[in-house]
């Protein structure tokens, strides 16, 4: 009961009949026509259980990734993977530690299996390895790491990463989730496959989630996947349900990895409309942390004049839907989508609007 449910963005809003939804880091391009007409094709199939070992999926994510496919587990969203993990490795009186602008499903999975939420703090909105170890001083059994951060898009390169892998007593789990690795392009960027390769048969403590609902925009289907160390993949192929992920989305899935076209091309418009909506946002005095993911975080100082809850309900008028992140201890911020290139433009305008009202 100490549990605040988990709420999602905004869908829909009084009075309008087609909003702009830029408040839960769709894909603003929708998803690949090859994942569509997969989905289409099972429509004859639906009183059949799905293959409960995922097995063509998994062997999908291996080729794409260039992984092995016993190691993968695949997920109702990377949000049950995160049940999950937690379930299996921590219970009660054990501390599972994020950090402090983490996904809320990390505390909101640690309390359901009776363990304690540790948030450390970070620095300029960006995770602290240093803090992140420091929160392990009194024992942890598990470490989240959004990495690229939601809400902030802030992140940490792969030496970070490394140090914090190395710091960590080889007992805690350290959990990376890379949902939005696609959209990084930075050297220094890792998405973790080499952490979880390098812990194995050295603490088997590394696991990497990913998620089909952002690049590859099946958030409806509710797809996500781990990488993991064989002991790891083994607990979760133990703990989870028999039949998790539904014949469509693994299907939906295996299409989505081969549509190559579609994926560039979406990672294309977020290459340019997020710093261009990040631009426009700084030209009107907001604060804008970070520069990964397909979103950006609008802080709104004082001396605007105008609060974050009264820019959201301006934006609400005038079908615009953003994301409020004060759950996240973020009143003074909007979280909000990179969209469709009129949208985009739109809301530019219409916070300016509010601004000058």
């Amino acid at each position: 009961m100490d549990i605040a449910p988990y709420v999602p963005g905004a869908q829909g809003a009084k009075g309008q009949s087609a909003p702009a939804r830029l408040a839960s880091n769709e894909n603003p391009l929708g998803c690949s026509p090859q994942a569509r007409e997969a989905y289409r094709a099972l429509a004859g199939d639906l009183h059949l259980y799905p293959d409960g070992g995922a097995l063509a999926l998994r062997e999908a994510i291996a080729a794409a990734h260039g992984l092995e496919a016993d190691r993968i587990v695949c997920g109702t969203g990377s949000d049950e993977l995160i049940g999950m993990l937690t379930r299996a490795y921590a219970g009660p009186g054990d501390r599972v530690v994020y950090s402090q602008y983490g996904f809320l499903m990390y505390p909101i999975s640690a309390l359901a299996a009776g363990a304690r939420p540790v948030a450390v703090p970070e620095a300029d909105f960006t995770a602290s390895v240093d803090n992140l170890i420091a929160g392990c001083a009194r024992g942890a059994a598990i470490v989240f790491l959004a990495n690229p951060n939601n809400p902030t898009g802030t992140w940490l390169p792969s030496a970070e990463l490394r140090r914090l892998r190395a710091s960590l007593p080889p007992d805690v789990l350290l959990v990376l989730d890379s949902a939005y690795a696609e959209y990084m392009d930075s050297a220094v960027y890792e998405a973790g496959a080499h952490l979880v390769r390098d812990s194995v048969g050295a603490g088997d403590n590394v696991v990497m989630l990913r998620t089909f609902s952002k690049l590859h925009g099946l958030a409806a289907l509710r797809l996500g996947w781990a990488y993991c160390p064989p002991a790891v993949a083994d607990v979760l192929n133990r703990v989870r349900g028999p039949f998790n992920v539904s014949a469509a989305a693994q299907a939906a899935g295996i299409a989505a990895l081969s549509d190559r076209d579609f994926a560039a091309r979406s990672i294309a418009h977020n290459a340019e409309w997020r710093p261009w909506l990040a631009d426009g946002l700084r030209a009107l005095g907001l604060q804008v942390p970070g520069d990964a993911g397909n979103f950006v975080l609008a802080r709104f100082p004082s001396r605007l004049g105008k609060s974050a809850a009264e820019v959201n309900a301006w934006l609400a008028a005038r079908g615009i839907l953003v994301r409020p992140v004060v759950p996240y201890g973020l009143s003074d911020a909007l979280r909000i989508t990179v969209g469709l290139v009129e949208q985009n433009r739109a809301v530019v305008d219409a916070i300016r609007a509010c601004l000058e009202a």
